[in-house]
């Protein structure tokens, strides 16, 4: 066994990890604009929806394809894009609260 064969394995175990983080980004963005939509939410504008899930399975890249932070970077962007409300620039609230009781909505259902 020559000494670069650990490196190697230790470089294939990372690439694996960053694809399953970055698999598990994307199944997150398509889930939460699938949710959204069903509640009839704004999504916010498609072309970041497309345009990060094009960048994730497209291999032009920032970075090489083994090193899948960027995509990462590019998905979390814009499932943040996605979760903001096109007017006010803050998070849209997922859950809402009765003002007299103090009590969530979702507790009756």
């Amino acid at each position: 066994m020559e000494p670069s064969t650990p490196w190697i394995a230790v470089v294939a175990v990372l690439a694996v990890v960053l694809f399953v983080a970055a698999f598990a980004v994307l199944t997150r963005l398509v889930r939460t604009r699938r949710a959204m939509r069903r509640a009839g939410l704004p999504t916010g504008p498609r072309w970041v929806f497309w345009g990060a899930v094009l960048y994730f399975v497209l291999p032009t890249d920032l970075m090489p394809d083994p090193v899948y932070l960027d995509d990462i970077g590019v998905l979390l962007l814009a499932l943040r894009t996605l979760c903001r409300s096109p007017g006010s620039g803050r998070r849209t609230p997922l859950v809402t609260e009765s003002k007299e009781t103090n009590h969530s909505f979702d507790s009756f259902k």
